[in-house]
């Protein structure tokens, strides 16, 4: 263990950063055994004991009788001073609270629980009157997917897809061993030398790059730049390994949930265990569990989504950011950070290495990379015998369709070919629900949300509308609100559901499966259906954006990109490159195997220029463009912005806000920082409250956020205001 903190001794006056929403420090006096900087512990608080983090030496004056003493210390390593400089680091750079950060960093309840659970353990051997059926060798069988630590009856009965009873009726034969176990066990022992899948030409020659960039005692950050199903997972991997054999910690952050049981899946094969993993879908003791095996060093690789990040490593060595493209790697509430901006910063503080990964980078990092900033790496050509799929445009002016009808004559000439063949099709649209809009045909009313201004969106297999903004679903009703005339709505324009409506008129022979988050309860239903969808249990897959990344379906030959337009409408920043994004990810789902693919994308735009490089493979070129674009507007990345988002319960309580920030605007004006606004947010009403919104822009070297604090510190909020800071935003509705 790293042991080069501070020591307090008995009665020393210590900093206290503690997890309540009062954005200062507080001085408690060391406990009789004493504490080390980094330490947590838990303090007096008022009347109530709270969780804190020793800061450092205090030295606040307060008199001698009014210090608290600490009451105790977690037993928990003291986090590193790293993971400390962080949390400073993230505060300033977000312009957010220290305990703000400091919450992302303690989100495990009773952390200083200690439980236990029963475990069935395999014995390894089975009695000579043990009568084996097919269902107690699935059992057996599954003891080989855990970590040596035992399974739970359910976690057996899950695995083994059989009863409880069956494991029951096993364990008085002495083929099973039950003992109650410590849940906070640490993380089987990772084997680098397990299973080492041949890497291609292309392969070895960036694992053997990436080497001497691990090989130095320096931070690096490296784009792995690789077009799709190129292999960039097992060149990370490969770095992982090396990593791990220098006796440090690996973490890697997935921007969906829903990717990372393939994943762990991946990393069992390849490292004969599982990872650890950090994310929603996990329970609260497994939570408590990685958090304290992290900072004992006994989590040697972490899977998890973007809070993954504040995990308190005891030796961190590397980070990988899958997919760093993505926009969900954007914190849309509380501390509002950029997991892939963070990963870096951590690394750096860390003296670790960062990768990022992806065949579609984002156009900050693209541009780090060309200025060499970053070291880039690129993997050009697929693994194995598969190739990259053609993609062909769809001119659909030239098609004739029915007015509800989105699959063009073309596609389903080429849908028709693929089904033939036995191979899978995918039919991407961009848009959860069976219709966007629906009107009341007599007198036009739209169906909108109570709390927003936006329509609410038809699910018709849950038979509720929804809000997709504030997430209130209400059931359909029978008579329009406005004109009273009963069931009169037609849908308007169309989502997966609908899609899959057409489908199954279309291809009444085909079996069809609908892959959209909303459908799936838990991580664990979804990850079932995809392991479904990759035996080939489904002829066409209609999907959102959640199965554009990561997934790989050997039968899949034809992708079929119903709106591409879709992502081109508005005047977002980033929609040419969210679309190029997208599209190109979704594309390269085709053709994964040794089977040839192609990807058909219908557009009323077959000149628009993202559409074009899409078609004619011209990536290099897309971003070169974009680049210029952005930069002669001094957009980011070559300019900087920060967003303000005011909300109230009455919108005049918000622009009186608004307008008056806008009039002490002279301090920012002072600082090269340029003041757009007050005006009404793109959706003004969400959940009830009227939003406004301010954009700050300045050049690109200049710092924004301790002005941007001391501008916004000179108003109050009355009543029920609220104002948020978005530094580097992503969205400006």
């Amino acid at each position: 263990m790293k042991q080069d903190q501070e020591f307090f001794a008995d009665g020393m006056l210590v900093e206290v950063l503690t997890t309540q929403p009062v954005d200062r420090l507080f001085t408690y006096k060391a406990p009789s055994a004493g504490c080390f900087k980094g330490a947590i512990v838990l303090v007096p608080f008022g009347k109530r004991i709270v969780m804190g983090l020793v800061w450092g030496a205090s030295t606040e004056k307060i008199e001698p009788k009014k210090i608290k003493t600490i009451d105790s210390i977690l037993e928990h390593r003291p986090i590193q001073p790293e993971l400390q400089n962080f949390i400073r680091r993230v505060a300033d750079y977000t312009v957010s609270p220290l305990y703000s950060v400091f919450r992302l960093v303690t989100r495990v309840r009773d952390i200083a629980a200690q439980e236990t659970h029963k475990r069935l353990l395999f014995r390894g051997k089975v009695p000579s009157q043990f009568k084996m059926t097919s269902a107690r060798a699935r059992v057996l069988e599954s003891f080989d997917q855990s970590d040596g630590t035992g399974l739970s009856i359910s976690e057996l009965a899950k695995l083994a897809k059989v009863s409880p009873s069956v494991i029951n009726a096993m364990i008085p034969s002495g083929c099973l061993i039950s003992k109650m176990q410590p849940k906070d066990l640490p993380y089987a022992a990772v084997d680098t030398t397990h299973s080492k899948r041949p890497l291609s030409e292309d392969q070895a020659r960036v694992v053997s790059e990436l080497s001497k960039v691990l090989d130095q005692n320096a931070h690096s950050s490296i784009l792995l730049c690789g077009v799709t199903g190129s292999g960039k997972t097992a060149v990370y991997l490969e770095a992982i390994a090396k990593v791990i054999d220098g006796g440090l910690q690996a973490l890697v952050l997935l921007p969906e949930i829903a990717l990372t049981g393939e994943f762990t899946e991946r990393l069992k094969a390849r490292f004969g265990v599982y990872p650890a993993e950090w994310h929603s879908g996990i329970s609260q003791s497994e939570r408590r569990r990685v958090w304290k095996m992290v900072g004992r060093g006994q989590a040697q690789i972490v899977v998890g989504a973007r809070s993954a990040l504040f995990l308190p490593f005891e030796s961190l060595g590397l980070i990988v950011v899958d997919e760093e493209h993505d926009s969900s790697y954007k914190q849309q509430d509380g501390v509002l950070y950029n997991a892939r901006d963070m990963a870096v910063l951590r690394a750096s503080l860390a003296n670790a290495k960062v990768i990022l990964a992806s065949a579609t980078p984002s156009l900050e990092t693209w541009n780090n990379a060309k200025s060499g900033k970053y070291k880039r790496f690129n993997l050009t050509k697929r693994y194995g015998s598969s190739v990259l799929p053609d993609i062909e445009i769809i001119d659909m002016r030239n098609e004739e369709l029915r007015s509800d009808q989105w699959i063009s004559p073309t596609l389903k000439t080429k849908i028709d070919v693929a089904i033939n063949n036995s191979e899978q099709v995918l039919l991407f649209l961009n848009r959860r629900g069976y219709a966007p809009v629906t009107l009341c045909r007599s007198c036009g009313e739209r169906i909108g949300c109570d709390f927003c201004d936006t329509a609410m969106i038809e699910h018709r297999f849950q038979k509720r509308l929804m809000c997709h903004q504030c997430g209130e679903t209400k059931a359909m009703p029978i008579t329009c609100p406005n004109c009273k005339v009963m069931g009169n709505f037609a849908p308007i324009g169309p989502g997966v559901e609908r899609l899959a409506e057409e489908a199954a008129k279309t291809f009444p022979e085909a079996s069809i499966t609908v892959l959209s988050s909303d459908l799936y309860k838990s991580a664990r239903s979804l990850k079932d259906e995809l392991e479904r969808i990759s035996r080939g249990n489904s002829d066409i897959i209609i999907g959102t954006q959640l199965i554009a990344k990561g997934h790989n379906f050997p039968d899949l030959t034809v992708v079929g990109v119903v709106d591409p337009d879709l992502g081109l409408q508005g005047s977002d920043l980033r929609a040419a490159e969210r679309t190029f994004q997208l599209i190109r990810q979704v594309s390269g789902r085709a053709g994964r195997s040794d089977k040839k693919g192609a990807a058909y994308l219908q557009t009323y735009q077959p000149l628009h220029p993202v559409i074009k490089a899409i078609s004619e493979g011209q990536d290099e070129q897309f971003w070169i463009a974009e680049a210029e674009g952005r930069a002669s507007a001094k957009m980011p990345p070559y300019g900087r912005l920060v967003g303000i988002l005011i909300s109230a319960q009455k919108s005049e309580d918000a622009f009186e806000l608004g307008l008056q920030l806008a009039k002490s605007a002279k301090i920012l004006n002072s600082a090269g920082i340029t003041l757009y606004g007050p005006a009404p947010a793109p959706i003004t009403r969400v959940r009830g409250r009227y939003r406004v919104r301010l954009l700050l822009k300045a050049d690109k070297g200049t710092s924004m956020q301790s002005t941007v604090k001391s501008w916004v510190s000179r108003v109050n909020l009355k009543n029920d205001v609220r104002l948020t800071i978005d530094v580097d935003p992503q969205s400006f509705l």
